[in-house]
């Protein structure tokens, strides 16, 4: 029978190998980090203590004993002992000296390696004296630019812009900012104006920092019948762990780079529309809830050296960037409004960083202007609303929940309910967090958590697809997954088929997709319950995934006659780890015949799909997806039981 010494050994062992390799690799969740310190000192002191009491000399030396000596019984070698053994579990072993010193290595060099990617980046990479600039918003005229410049010796700034391709070679002043100071961490935001529509242009800072961006077509050109652009969230520095990486390259980043690279010229995207989690405060570890910790995680990100990654021209940095706040960014599922700490330490570099660089608030805000983080524009053929689903929203639980607060609830309805000019046929509505209640796991802090909003919104969404004759399609992150979801509209009749899960068909259309560079669950949490939410697609795998939108004219054959019509056509498609892997597309036709067409939308059809439905890893992950609400019912079941069992004795005590 084991000691328990040699229990406590081997159990420490396994927590700390497992703990250690579901930190690095697989979720770098805050509990691992005690608990690999923890079962190292348990692990250490339990295997010493093996060592003073059973032979000494042997395990100082290394060296067998004389075989004639006499030496305690626990001392001998284990007939079960073997290398394979030793390095497995972690014990020790007199047989093999060698080898337990080597075990005991493995554990330490682990707990190592848990500290090097918890601190290697806060400590050695403050990021005080990062200097860098980047394109945000960009209108068929304006250009916002973002940068950041510390040392006061390059200062004043001059901003220059030319036009790349153009007749002219010339550069222009845009102007020239004096001061920067702490107050903004040394950042700023200048727009360049006077810009020509569709022209693509290089900017050049008196600091040495420039870039290219293209500005947007101007509506109602051929130009503003196109667009590209892509979309994700969630993103966490040198994971999965790489001992060998720089400790703040994001991997995502560079895949994204390398794939839109390949991509026709034509189908450049023209923006990112970044749906929250930029930085993790609280992951692996809160280090501090200050404004400064705040601000030195958003200039870790932009010191990464990924946004430089692949050719000069095809850059992560010159992307102009467009970004919708979530939980990390404040804190882990975030709902105490914009008033309690630690939001206004949070919003602070938000602000600096990335509210200065996002498009205009909408025209009808329904609150003032500098109470206002939401945003709306316009891009050739479609017009976008970006939610802020953190900053107004209250508990679930409370009485009248809301996710988007009164004044912005508002706002989303005028927007919906508008109607667009001619040109612009696509309302895209991003949030941060998925609309469908398909996701069972942390479900309330979705918008499945928040049903009784959620259908006013749907209301205004079918109404105004039935009656503007334009489509909406959602975009939404943070599960660290890819689902696709559309919403049949229930006053339009809608067969048992088009109902069925894993299918195409009619509806608004949800994509919700993530982590552009972090973690991902191989636990299968995404399904359809009910004929609300109808599932078109699920992707749980990769570290890295996001999405391309493209938008143009097509021509297409009606189904079922040989009539050519034109459309405007989106195309959706989900890159993981780097690669295509699904592609499906949405269609608006341009002539509203209904002889045609009929009363409603044509339903989207998958293009492509490369992704496996079934293998032995979903199966298993569907089963553990369950647990929670396997769980769930038997703590109900046996609630219920215990409740009418107590009932039926009281009710017997009564009678007696």
């Amino acid at each position: 029978m084991a000691s328990p010494r040699r229990i406590a050994v081997a159990t420490s062992s396994a927590i700390i190998r497992l703990s250690a390799f579901m930190f690095l690799r697989w979720i770098p969740g805050h509990h691992f980090v005690p608990l690999v310190f923890t079962s190292l000192v348990v692990y250490l002191t339990s295997i010493f203590s093996l060592f003073k009491n059973t032979a000494p000399q042997e395990w100082q030396t290394g060296k067998p004993q004389n075989p004639n000596s006499r030496k305690p019984v626990s001392s001998r070698p284990k007939s079960g002992d073997s290398v394979l053994k030793t390095l497995l579990t972690g014990l020790p072993s007199a047989k093999w000296p060698l080898w337990t010193r080597t075990t005991i290595l493995i554990n330490i060099v682990l707990a190592l390696l848990t500290v090097d990617f918890l601190a290697r980046g806060y400590f050695l990479y403050p990021s005080e004296n990062v200097s860098f600039s980047r394109i945000g918003y960009v209108s068929p005229t304006t250009a916002k630019l973002v940068f950041r410049e510390p040392h006061s010796d390059r200062m004043p700034m001059a901003v220059m812009y030319q036009e790349v391709s153009g007749e002219s070679q010339d550069w222009y002043e845009e102007g020239i900012v004096y001061k920067l100071d702490n107050s903004t961490d040394f950042t700023a935001t200048v727009t360049i104006i006077d810009l020509k529509p569709a022209t693509h242009y290089r900017y050049s800072l008196s600091n040495n920092k420039s870039g290219t961006f293209t500005t947007a077509p101007m509506p109602g050109t051929q130009e503003a019948t196109r667009l590209s652009f892509v979309t994700s969230s969630c993103l966490k520095p040198n994971f999965p762990y790489n001992i060998l990486s720089h400790p703040l390259r994001v991997p995502g980043l560079e895949q994204m780079t390398s794939a839109l690279a390949k991509l026709p010229k034509l189908l450049r995207p023209s923006f990112m529309l970044f749906l929250g989690d930029f930085i993790y405060i609280d992951v692996p570890w809160r280090f501090g809830s200050s404004k400064a910790h705040y601000r030195s995680e958003y200039r870790r990100i932009y010191s990464s050296p990924s946004w430089t990654h692949g050719p000069e021209e095809n850059r992560a940095i010159d992307l102009p960037w467009l970004h919708t706040l979530d939980d990390h960014e404040i804190e882990n599922d975030w709902s105490q409004g914009n008033k309690t700490a630690p939001y206004p330490a949070a919003a602070d570099p938000f602000i600096h960083y990335h509210v200065r660089g996002n498009p205009p608030i909408p025209p009808s805000p329904q609150a003032h202007p500098d109470n206002v983080t939401y945003f709306a524009f316009t891009h050739g053929p479609a017009s976008f609303f970006m939610l802020d689903t953190r900053t107004y929203r209250t508990e679930p639980s409370s009485q009248n929940p809301t996710i988007l607060g009164n004044a912005q609830l508002q706002s989303l309805l005028t927007y919906i309910a508008t109607p667009e000019p001619a040109g612009t046929y696509w309302k895209i509505i991003s949030s941060s967090v998925p609309f469908t209640k398909n996701w069972h796991v942390g479900t309330n802090d979705t918008w499945g958590g928040f049903l009784d909003e959620r259908r006013t919104v749907f209301e205004a969404m079918w109404r105004a697809e039935r009656e503007l004759g334009i489509r909406i399609v959602l975009l939404s992150g943070d599960r660290h997954e890819f689902g696709a979801t559309r919403f049949p509209d229930p006053t339009l009749e809608s067969g048992p088929e088009m109902l069925q899960p894993n299918t195409a068909g009619h509806g608004v259309h949800e994509f919700s997709v993530g982590p552009l560079s972090m973690f991902y669950l191989p636990i299968r949490t995404y399904r359809q319950t009910d004929s609300e939410d109808v599932a078109v697609k699920y992707a749980p795998t990769g570290n890295s995934k996001f999405g391309l939108v493209e938008i143009a004219d097509d021509v297409e054959v009606v189904p079922g006659t040989s009539v050519k019509v034109r459309s405007s056509a989106l195309t959706y498609s989900l890159y993981v780890d780097g690669e295509a892997v699904w592609r499906y597309r949405l269609t608006v036709p341009l002539d509203r015949d209904d002889s045609l067409h009929g009363p409603v939308l044509p339903p989207g059809r998958v293009l492509e799909d490369k992704i496996a439905d079934v293998d032995w890893s979903v199966v298993l992950g569907s089963v553990v997806g369950r647990m929670p609400e396997l769980g769930k019912w038997v703590v109900e079941s046996v609630s219920d039981f215990y409740l009418e069992v107590a009932s039926r004795v009281q009710k017997a005590e009564r009678l007696d």
